[in-house]
């Protein structure tokens, strides 16, 4: 009987579970929704029971679809949509709040208070972060103070915090509590050189240390399942990483230097700046990017906090499309946006700008702007603030990037990809395998569980779809450029 790694990808707007061989090829997947939830304005949440009976789900749902046996699966992998944040009773498993995801902006206040009080500069120096309510340390906060009982609870150790890694690990081992490093350094409470929780940090947001699960390293057996539907007991959960640096993982970017961009829910791009941790001069983050035996990686990082969202708003905020998938065809039916131009900061504006309290802005509408000039412009939208990232992000290296892998679902239109080549001036490689976040868990896992020698083992699936090559008319580009700049500044002061 062959043996199989499962890996779970458990996603800001779905769980996906692919079953991989150790080769890292899929023989099987499944994709459940997760529900949102937007109790006001600004406000992101999940319901962390749903998203676990969502994981059992497509755990059987790739199961079934592989022809795999459960029987022949040595390990657990997981991802996971990296700052939401969930409180639960460590008795009863109760989580004692819906989870607030990472999108939402609530502690932009608490945000504001903490820089007036002069705590940015020891979070960018400790952390690699910046104030801002993305990250998990002002969450936690909020809901101690606003869920009755928590915080004197969570001062005894009876509340425990996670993100979705640890609140699904949790699950799957009957009561492991436990973060890997990756998803540690997202919640302003880690110390990048330490690697361990800081108390320094923990009083600045006056979260308790007892409440924190136990740092791990991304490879490495923490667990075992037990009481899980579909699954025997005693399969080791050895690889985990927030999703970035698991897409980072996946698509092999071992190299100081290599980059990748993941359009999900938002954008994502990544560079691995080696075993030290790197400021940026440009209000990019630091982060790790993964801890496997014999090596530490850290990585650079900007993000953009709506990408694919963008296209979602289209269907279903403005209904000008049927399907996500449409966008492209409907884009198509123009040559360029015209003089359109879409800031798509719909729930704030990420690096390098760090707004929360920016809105999406569209501008350069005429009488003869139609459906696909809005289509156009959302695409390069989208394109343009990556560019922006990748720029940022070369000028910190003090190089320019010649070449950055993509993944993810909207990685798939090739237009936008086109778009973005020309942008960024940078060559864009697609995998065949485009699902390289749970791809990232499941090679990790096979690493942690002794699978496999070595990363390098599995490089071998790691094809390459297409490549595209930066073109199009400097003069237009830089038009485009140039508009972009301007609606930007637009936006920042609305």
């Amino acid at each position: 009987m062959s043996d199989h790694i499962l890996a779970i990808d458990q996603g800001t707007t779905g769980t996906t579970v692919l079953v991989l061989d150790t080769r890292a090829r899929v023989v099987g997947r499944a994709t459940v929704a997760v529900p949102q939830h937007f109790p006001a304005a600004g406000q992101v949440e999940h319901d962390a029971e749903v998203i676990w009976s969502g994981v059992c789900e497509a755990i059987a749902g790739a199961l079934s679809a592989s022809g795999v046996a459960a029987s022949s699966v040595r390990a657990v992998g997981i991802t996971n949509q990296r700052e939401t944040t969930l409180l639960w009773d460590r008795a009863t498993g109760r989580p004692l709040h819906r989870a607030i995801v990472w999108q939402d902006r609530r502690t932009a206040p608490e945000c504001a208070a903490l820089r007036e009080r002069g705590v940015e500069a020891l979070v960018y120096e400790r952390a690699g972060l910046l104030l801002d309510p993305y990250f998990s340390g002002t969450k936690i906060a909020w809901l101690l103070d606003h869920v009755e009982g928590a915080r004197a609870r969570a001062n005894d150790g009876s509340v425990a915090f996670g993100t979705m890694d640890s609140w699904v690990i949790y699950k799957l081992t009957g009561g492991a509590h436990v973060t890997d490093v990756t998803n540690a350094s997202r919640t302003l409470l880690l110390s990048l050189r330490a690697l361990a929780w800081d108390d320094e940090l923990l009083g600045a947001f006056g979260v308790p240390r007892a409440m924190l699960p136990e740092v791990v390293p991304s490879a490495g057996v923490v667990g075992h399942t037990r009481g899980v539907p579909g699954l025997p007991d005693g399969i080791p959960i050895a690889g985990i990483a927030g999703d970035q640096q698991a897409a980072l993982f996946g698509q092999g970017c071992f190299r100081k230097g290599d980059v990748k961009c993941t359009y999900g829910t938002g954008a994502f791009v990544l560079m691995n700046v080696g075993d030290k941790p790197v400021p940026s001069r440009h209000r990019l983050l630091t982060t790790v990017a993964w801890q496997i035996p014999g090596e530490v990686a850290y990585a650079l990082e900007g993000s953009a906090f709506v990408a694919g969202a963008a296209v979602q708003w289209l269907r279903d905020g403005l209904g000008i499309i049927q399907s996500s998938g449409d966008v492209e065809a409907l884009a198509r039916t123009v040559p360029d946006a015209g003089e359109v131009v879409f800031v798509p900061s719909l729930t704030g504006m990420g690096a390098p700008h760090w707004a929360p309290d920016a809105r999406g802005l569209v501008c350069g509408i005429g009488r003869d702007t139609t459906r696909g000039h809005l289509a156009r412009a959302t695409l390069d939208g989208i394109a343009l603030e990556i560019a922006d990232l990748v720029e940022a992000m070369s000028q910190d290296a003090g190089a320019p990037i010649a070449s950055m892998r993509v993944d993810g679902g909207a990685s798939a239109n090739d237009l936008l990809l086109q778009i973005q080549a020309d942008v960024a001036a940078t060559e864009v490689v697609r995998p065949r395998v485009v699902e390289t976040t749970a791809l990232g868990a499941g090679m990790l896992a096979a690493l942690g569980a002794g699978l496999v020698g070595s990363r390098d083992d599995v490089l071998g699936a790691l094809a390459v779809d297409r490549v595209f090559a930066p073109g199009g008319e400097r003069a237009r580009v830089e038009a485009l450029r140039g508009r972009w700049r301007a609606a930007v500044r637009r936006a920042l002061q609305q």
